[in-house]
């Protein structure tokens, strides 16, 4: 496959700033309505969806089908709709629908594109805070159009991590996990959306970020913006295949060897 054209990405990158937006605030309506809402479960009792996850997917993809009509489509409610162009849009309508329906902010839309094993737009808006995160290969990531760039002086010891947990994984690797980093004079959050923790890992605001298993659409576009601002991610698309979900690690670039160093020793425990 060819490499992507740098117009390509740009034309890319405001349109997904521009429907991102418009896609939050329709299910900050919803939010703001909570009482009326309509919630379903889905893998189990931790899992749901409610009617503005679906609404604001439609918009998306309604969006996007509109300028880019050869694209490629992944959602997490409304599947893959194949395309020829070789861009694929990877999209979480709501990140974090369980803190959503509850009421807490913690909660974000998630829009990244791809291009064969790449990587190559991430955006996230949190409608709560009106927080639009940006990013392009190779054009650095912002935060409301400020410039991010992670400091290399940070380690697990001084600042905070997020760590994301699901039914997907045996609870031992997050335990033993956690063992370690409190061990180790760390301390961690979990918010509920593991979009928004590594939104704040390129913000500066959490040093980094680990979950055993993320889906793509959850993954790819913080991944891409703690990427842009100098910090250091697993390749999570190393196995191309967008299907399959796997490890999430993300970190300032001081964090990063301690980081993996308590991972693989935690998982190496569990298995």
């Amino acid at each position: 496959m060819t490499s992507p054209a740098a117009n390509d990405i740009a034309a890319r990158l405001d349109l997904a700033r521009d429907i991102i937006r418009e896609a939050g605030l329709l299910a900050l309506s919803f939010f703001n309505d909570r009482d009326t809402l309509a919630v379903e479960t889905k893998a189990n009792a931790q899992d749901v969806v409610s009617a503005a996850d679906k609404a604001s997917e439609r918009l998306l993809r309604e969006r996007i089908h509109a300028v880019f009509p050869d694209d490629s489509l992944l959602g997490e409610e409304y599947g893959l709709s194949e395309g020829t162009s070789g861009y694929c849009w990877v999209m979480d309508p709501v990140d974090g629908t369980s803190p959503f329906v509850f009421g807490l902010p913690s909660w974000c839309v998630s829009v990244a594109v791809t291009h064969g094993s790449e990587t190559v737009v991430g955006v996230i808006y949190a409608p709560v805070r009106d927080e639009l995160y940006a990013a392009a290969l190779g054009q650095g990531a912002s935060l409301n159009g400020a410039t991010l760039q992670l400091s290399d002086k940070r380690s697990l010891v001084d600042g905070v991590l997020g760590v994301g947990a699901n039914h997907r994984v045996a609870p031992e690797i997050i335990t033993g996990f956690l063992n370690a980093l409190l061990h180790e004079g760390g301390m961690f959050i979990r918010n509920g959306s593991g979009a928004l923790m590594l939104a704040y890992v390129a913000a500066g605001r959490l040093v980094g970020y680990y979950e055993p298993h993320m889906n793509a659409w959850d993954c790819l576009a913080g991944l891409c913006l703690i990427s842009e601002a100098g910090g250091r991610i697993e390749n999570f698309l190393a196995h191309g295949d967008l299907a399959r979900g796997g490890r999430v690690i993300g970190a300032a670039p001081g964090a990063w060897e301690g980081l993996m160093r308590l991972v693989e020793q935690a998982e190496a425990v569990a298995a």
